[in-house]
């Protein structure tokens, strides 16, 4: 009886699943919820429950005096202010771009009907990819940009064809040298596992914002809104067979389980 049990609540999941549209970004979301939760917030509990315990001592005959616990609790508290106000601030900006890369998740899944094979939260050793896309038109690797935060008014990017300007002024991490050397990790690990050498071109997507291009369309890398991508593939002609397609969709699915 109790084997049958045992063998009753056995998962019959038995591979890896495919990871969703910003996990990493939730994970790092979870983790610092967990630091906001388990460090300054019990410290402070602490500390000011044990000062509230001398406060009431102090009214007994012998009269201990909680002067000392009342400083040492203030510059606990000072301290778990000024830390949880830190994990607010870095939470905020991390759900910020979970949320984005959630929102081009959606947009990207309605290719699927296309024939493309979808892929989110691509993580390997020492590089992740937001989301990466298979299907006639290529494969790409497709990264989401948000700013660090919400911004009110115009949003506005204007690409040359070399350079990215957000509001008037570049970002001060190079999204088109990030993106381009993504995409060469992601040619370089299909290479290696299929031997085939696949052209992976990158695509840098706002969502949200109006992107302008000015300079001549460079077409080893697209900046856009992701309202667009769809057309841009439409235009695109096929350069990928069904069977190239699988292949390709195999050892990177393969790739994401194992790790």
């Amino acid at each position: 009886m109790g084997l049958e049990m045992n063998k009753a609540k056995r998962s019959p999941l038995n591979h890896k699943l495919l990871r969703n549209p910003g996990q990493s970004l939730d994970e790092q979301i979870h983790a610092l919820l967990h630091n906001f939760v388990t460090g300054p917030v019990i410290v402070a509990i602490f500390v000011l429950v044990f000062a509230g315990i001398e406060w009431l001592r102090y009214y007994r005959p012998y009269g201990p005096a909680p002067e000392v616990y009342s400083v040492v609790a203030i510059i606990v508290v000072l301290y778990a202010t000024i830390r949880m106000f830190m994990l607010w601030t870095r939470l905020r900006a991390l759900k910020f771009a979970r949320d984005g890369e959630k929102t081009v998740g959606q947009f990207l899944e309605g290719l699927r009907e296309r024939g493309y094979r979808i892929f989110h939260d691509v993580v390997g050793k020492g590089f992740s990819l937001d989301h990466v896309l298979i299907g006639p038109a290529g494969v790409f690797t497709v990264e989401t940009k948000m700013g660090s935060e919400p911004i009110m008014g115009n949003r506005r990017v204007i690409f040359d064809g070399a350079r990215i300007q957000i509001n008037g002024s570049e970002p001060e991490r190079g999204p088109i040298v990030q993106a381009k050397r993504r995409a060469n990790r992601l040619r370089n690990l299909l290479a290696q596992s299929t031997g085939h050498d696949f052209d992976v071109r990158p695509v840098i997507v706002y969502p949200g914002w109006s992107v302008e291009w000015t300079g001549p369309k460079n077409r080893s890398i697209w900046v856009l809104n992701p309202k667009w991508l769809k057309a841009f593939l439409e235009h695109e002609p096929l350069r990928l067979s069904s069977e190239d397609i699988h292949l390709a969709s195999f050892h990177l699915s393969r790739f994401e389980r194992a790790s």
